[in-house]
C-alpha cells in the first residue's frame, strides 16, 4: 500500500499522498461511444512532467548542488578579466609574445589560495573581509586599507565604463548613446533587485568571456610554442618588463575580488556545512578566469606580436586583430570587452561599497533598499554615476592610467594578503576551519613572491 500522510484543511481531514504523483481526473463515458474510442490528448500537466524529467534526474545527481551554488566565486574571478585586465593581458601578448604565459600558471595557483581563504572566512564567520580586519586589527589599519582600495577601485570603475564605450565604438555606436543606458541598467538591476537576481545576471555576463577563447583559435597560434611557454620561466630586470609582470599579477589577483567574494558568500548565506560547494565555485571561477586571460595573451601574441603591432588600449587590440585574424575575431574581442566591462562595472562599485560600509559598521547588502542601507546604496550609486560621466569625456587618455592602476593594485596586494593569511590562520575566529601548516606555507610563499616582484620593480625604477 502507498504511504500516506494526513493534514487538516478547513476542519476536515484530507488524505495527501506522500509521493509526488499527479492525480488524473476521471473521464466519463458516453453510451454513444464507439468500441475503440479516440485517445484523449495529453494533459498540460503530464506534458510538463515529461519535459522536466531530465532536469529532475539531473537534480538527483551529485553534480547538481555544485552547479546550483555557482555564484560568488565565478563572478568575482570573471570580473578580474575587466577592461584593465584585458588591456594588460593584450599588452603582455602584443609586447612579449608567449613568454609571460608561465606567469599565468603561478598566478593561478596563488589566486586559488587567496580566493579560497576569503570564501572560507565568509562561510565560517559570516562576516566580510573589512569587518574582520576592523575587529582584529583596529579601525586605523582598516581605514588605511579602505582608503587605498577606494582610490584604486574608483579609477578602475571609470575604466570599466571606458571599456563599455570602447566596445560600443567598435560597433559604430557613440559613447553617449551606449554608456548612459548601460549605467542605468546596472544601477537599476542592483538597487531594485535581489542578490539572487543580480548573481544570475553576473553569471550570464561571464559567459561573454568565451569569445576570447574563440578569438584565440581564429588567430591560429603556434600551439607547440604556447605549450612550451607555460613551463619556461623568463624573468627580465628591465623596469618596463617588471612593470608589466607586476601589472599582470595586480590585474589577476585584484584586491576587490577578495572583498567581493567574501561579502558575496556572506550575503548568499553559505555555511560551513555546505562550504564544499562554494569551494568548487571558487576554484572553478579562478580556472575559468585565468584560462580566458591566457587565451587573450595567446590571441594577441599570435597576431600583434608576430607583426610588431603596438597597442594603446583593449580597443586597439580588437581593431588590430581584423587585418590579421579577420573581422570575426575583432567582433568577438569587442563582445568580450563589452561583457567583461559591464560585469566589472557592477562588481567593482559593489566591492567598494561593501568594504567601506563594513569598515564603518553600516548596513549593507544588495537585497536591502535605499532606506535600509542608505550609505551602501548611496556609495554604489555615486560610483556608477561618476564612472559613467567621466568615461564619456572626449579623448580621455586612460590606457596609461589603466596599467598604472593595475601596478598600484599589485603593489598594494602584499599588504592585503598579510591580513588575509593572518585572519585565515586565526583559530579563535576560524576554529577547526583555520588553514593548516602546508596551506600557511603556500600562502606566505605567495605573499613573499609578490612582494619581491614589487620591490624589484621599485628598485629598478629608482636605479634607472
Amino acid at each position: 500500500m502507498a504511504n500516506k500522510a494526513t493534514r487538516v484543511e478547513d476542519g476536515a481531514e484530507a488524505v495527501v499522498p506522500l509521493l509526488d504523483v499527479e492525480v488524473q481526473p476521471k473521464r466519463s463515458y458516453s453510451p454513444s461511444a464507439t468500441s475503440s474510442p479516440t485517445p484523449a490528448p495529453a494533459l498540460p500537466g503530464s506534458m510538463r512532467s515529461r519535459l522536466l524529467a531530465p532536469l529532475r534526474r539531473m537534480r538527483r545527481t551529485r553534480l547538481w548542488p555544485y552547479l546550483a551554488l555557482l555564484g560568488p566565486g565565478v563572478v568575482a574571478a570573471a570580473a578580474g578579466d575587466d577592461a584593465g585586465g584585458i588591456a594588460t593581458y593584450a599588452q603582455a601578448g602584443a609586447g612579449y609574445g608567449y613568454t609571460l604565459l608561465w606567469a599565468m600558471l603561478v598566478v593561478t595557483v596563488s589566486l586559488m589560495l587567496v580566493q579560497e581563504m576569503c570564501a572560507r572566512m565568509g562561510a565560517v564567520t559570516g562576516k566580510g573581509l573589512s569587518d574582520l580586519i576592523r575587529e582584529q586589527f583596529g579601525v586605523g589599519w582598516t581605514m588605511l586599507a579602505v582608503l587605498v582600495l577606494f582610490v584604486a577601485n574608483t579609477g578602475v570603475t571609470i575604466s570599466e565604463f571606458v571599456g563599455v564605450a570602447a566596445a560600443a565604438g567598435l560597433l559604430g555606436i557613440p559613447s553617449w548613446v551606449a554608456v548612459p543606458p548601460v549605467a542605468f541598467l546596472i544601477w537599476w538591476s542592483i538597487t531594485k533587485g535581489s542578490y539572487k537576481v543580480v548573481e544570475k545576471v553576473f553569471l550570464l555576463l561571464s559567459l561573454t568571456l568565451f569569445s576570447y577563447v574563440i578569438a584565440a583559435f581564429l588567430a591560429k597560434p603556434l600551439w607547440g610554442e604556447v605549450g612550451i611557454s607555460f613551463f619556461k620561466p623568463t624573468i627580465s630586470l628591465v623596469p618596463a618588463d617588471l612593470q608589466v609582470l607586476v601589472a599582470l599579477i595586480g590585474t589577476t589577483i585584484t584586491p576587490y575580488m577578495q572583498l567581493f567574494i567574501q561579502s558575496g558568500v556572506v550575503e548568499k548565506g553559505v555555511t560551513p556545512r555546505d562550504y564544499k560547494y562554494t569551494r568548487f565555485d571558487t576554484l572553478f571561477g579562478v580556472i575559468f578566469s585565468d584560462v580566458v586571460a591566457a587565451f587573450i595573451i595567446i590571441a594577441t601574441a599570435a597576431t600583434l606580436y608576430v607583426h610588431n603591432i603596438q597597442i594603446n588600449s583593449a580597443a586597439d587590440a580588437a581593431k588590430a586583430l581584423e587585418p590579421v585574424a579577420g573581422s570575426s575575431a575583432t567582433l568577438l574581442f569587442a563582445l568580450g570587452l563589452f561583457g567583461a566591462s559591464v560585469l566589472a562595472a557592477g562588481v567593482l562599485p559593489l566591492a567598494t561599497a561593501y568594504s567601506v560600509t563594513e569598515s564603518l559598521g553600516f548596513e549593507k547588502g544588495v537585497s536591502l533598499s535605499f532606506r535600509e542601507a542608505p550609505v551602501f546604496m548611496g556609495l554604489f550609486s555615486a560610483l556608477i554615476a561618476a564612472g559613467a560621466l567621466i568615461a564619456m569625456i572626449p579623448g580621455l587618455p586612460l590606457f596609461v592610467v589603466l596599467i598604472a592602476v593595475q601596478v598600484l593594485n599589485g603593489s598594494l596586494l602584499p599588504i592585503l594578503l598579510v591580513f588575509i593569511v593572518k585572519l585565515a590562520s586565526n583559530k579563535e575566529i576560524m576554529g577547526k576551519y583555520a588553514i593548516g601548516p602546508v596551506y600557511r606555507v603556500l600562502a606566505w610563499a605567495t605573499v613573499v613572491v609578490i612582494a619581491v616582484a614589487v620591490v624589484l620593480m621599485l628598485t629598478t625604477l629608482v636605479i634607472h
